[in-house]
């Protein structure tokens, strides 16, 4: 038997196929409908293992989409489903720093991974996935070539976090004749800026996970390093973390019957 997590988030909709261990992943767009795309996500997981829906035991939803998932045995809060994924890849995992499409958060796990606090930014688009799409938009970069294109670069300070404000200083950068690589190192120093203000207002405990969107990028991983004088862990699908933590939600739900 099986059990399938899926995470809904503003921009992507991660899934993971699980049975104690990961045997697939899945990432797709969400796209206008979330209820739409995480039932594509589950069809995707069933069709491609060759599976049916009698072999899946649990399926269990998450993310800002999960109220959308009928289909769904359980829905869970993403707090709860990312400190369970990151737990079960690292058990010395103690604070996460996730940052998504459209927020970012911070939680705090005991010995046992359990949720002791967490803090969220989800009010504004500062610091998020959408700051760094936003503002690197206005330099013409993709986000996905930004370690490519700021490697080795001396940071411009962003002052602004606000991304309206922080659009209109960085036309002013270019303006000036600031290099565009320098510009886009300032903006990833004004993400790390921004995360470490978040990690502070909760107990910062060893050792950190850096999961979501934007820790695909190494390079705000060593900057949020150099910050925090400290090693941080993070997987080569950082966007997956809530997805096994629903999937192994459900694995465990399906033991205990």
């Amino acid at each position: 038997m099986y059990s399938i997590g899926i995470d809904t988030g503003s921009v992507a909709t991660k899934a993971v196929l699980y049975n104690g261990n990961i045997i697939d992943t899945l990432i797709i767009p969400t796209g206008w409908s979330p209820k739409s795309s995480s039932k594509n996500a589950f069809e995707i997981l069933i069709d491609r293992n060759n599976l049916c829906k009698d072999d899946i035991s649990k399926i269990i939803g998450t993310g800002y989409g999960r109220i959308s998932m009928d289909f769904a045995d359980k829905t869970i809060t993403e707090i709860s489903c990312h400190a369970k994924g990151a737990y079960s890849l690292n058990s010395n995992i103690r604070t996460i720093l996730d940052i998504g499409g459209q927020d970012s958060k911070v939680i705090s796990l005991d010995s046992n991974g359990n949720v002791v606090n967490f803090i969220m930014n989800d009010k504004c688009a500062a610091g998020t996935g959408k700051f760094l799409e936003v503002t690197l938009n206005n330099l013409g970069i993709d986000v996905d070539d930004i370690d490519d294109f700021c490697r080795n670069e001396k940071p411009v300070n962003i002052s602004s976090m606000c991304t309206v404000f922080a659009e209109s200083e960085i036309i002013s950068l270019l303006a000036q004749g600031k290099p565009k690589e320098q510009i886009a190192t300032g903006i990833l120093y004004s993400i790390a800026d921004k995360a470490c203000s978040l990690l502070n207002r909760v107990n910062i405990n060893e050792k950190i996970a850096f999961t979501g969107g934007v820790a695909k990028s190494k390079n705000l991983k060593n900057i949020l390093e150099t910050k925090l004088k400290q090693r941080i862990f993070s997987t080569e699908d950082t966007q997956i973390i809530g997805a096994l933590g629903a999937a192994v939600i459900g694995w465990n739900l399906h033991k205990k019957r």
